[in-house]
């Protein structure tokens, strides 16, 4: 494994050959580690807004995942359990204890696997905006997610995940075919319900009231991590006892949660609090 520094205006940043790829990352702040993951067609530029606040208390280390943002894509599909193992290679690379993570969208289910698969590399897991089964989306959104394609450049030209794309990607051409690849992963049907129930790792799942899939959708993958299903009790006797938790934010969407300082608030009391800490 190597490391290499890259610059430009917009920041410095390190790249590193893990686990087949020159992954790209930057790191902000001190304190316990946080490993951020960002969502389809971003990049770790995109936690911008919530960077002030965590790097209060922590060491940041914002990823560009496979074919986004700064690190160039490579010959196999955009799969969230191939890129856990990126992350979890990287966490080896950087000597890192136990990290966080925070994934939103994209990243949670990137995060969700890297804990799942890897729960000893791990401290606790924040999963953001990421639903568990295919069946919570409705119909409408699953159309429109089946329009993803390298049909659709041209219409999405004026967005700023085009414009990101095109001002720091190794290979900005390369736009059509992640576009191509991230339409061909959201095609495909899931449930992750088993999956949930065995993690080992202290998690909170967050969502916006008005998210992609609804609100119950989150209750109910909380139930499968043995929340809400008794009163907490005065002293939180009745909380999950894996040291899970549920947060749905007010007033947001999937599209918004990611930049808004009540999700920073949310996921700082989770992650500095003691429950599920060693």
């Amino acid at each position: 494994m190597t490391t290499n520094r890259a610059t430009d205006a917009t920041g410095t940043g390190e790249y590193a050959e893990v686990n087949g790829i020159r992954l790209y990352y930057e790191t902000h702040g001190t304190g316990r580690p946080l490993i951020l993951l960002h969502g389809g067609l971003g990049s770790g530029e995109t936690f911008g807004p919530i960077l002030p606040a965590l790097t209060e208390r922590h060491w940041v280390i914002t990823v560009d995942l496979q074919g986004h943002g700064r690190t160039a894509d490579i010959d196999r599909p955009i799969d969230v359990r191939l890129m856990a193992d990126d992350i979890a290679a990287l966490i080896d690379h950087l000597g890192l204890e136990k990290p966080d993570l925070l994934g939103y969208s994209l990243g949670g289910g990137v995060a969700f696997f890297t804990a799942s698969k890897y729960p000893e590399k791990v401290g606790k897991l924040v999963m953001a905006s990421a639903h568990i089964s295919s069946n919570a989306m409705p119909a409408e959104m699953r159309a429109q997610q089946a329009q993803v394609n390298s049909g659709a450049v041209e219409f999405m030209k004026d967005t700023p995940m085009y414009q990101l794309y095109q001002r720091v990607a190794p290979r900005p051409e390369d736009f059509g075919r992640l576009l191509d690849k991230i339409g061909e992963s959201m095609s495909k049907d899931f449930d992750l319900s088993e999956e949930v129930r065995s993690v080992r790792v202290p998690t909170m799942l967050v969502c916006a009231d008005a998210e992609m899939a609804p609100p119950s959708h989150y209750v109910e993958a909380f139930k499968l991590l043995d929340g809400g299903l008794r009163d907490g009790g005065w002293t939180g006797e009745g909380r999950p006892k894996g040291g899970h938790a549920l947060a749905i934010l007010p007033g947001r969407t999937h599209y918004n949660l990611g930049g808004s300082p009540l999700f920073a608030a949310v996921v700082l009391d989770f992650l500095d609090g003691q429950q599920g800490r060693d």
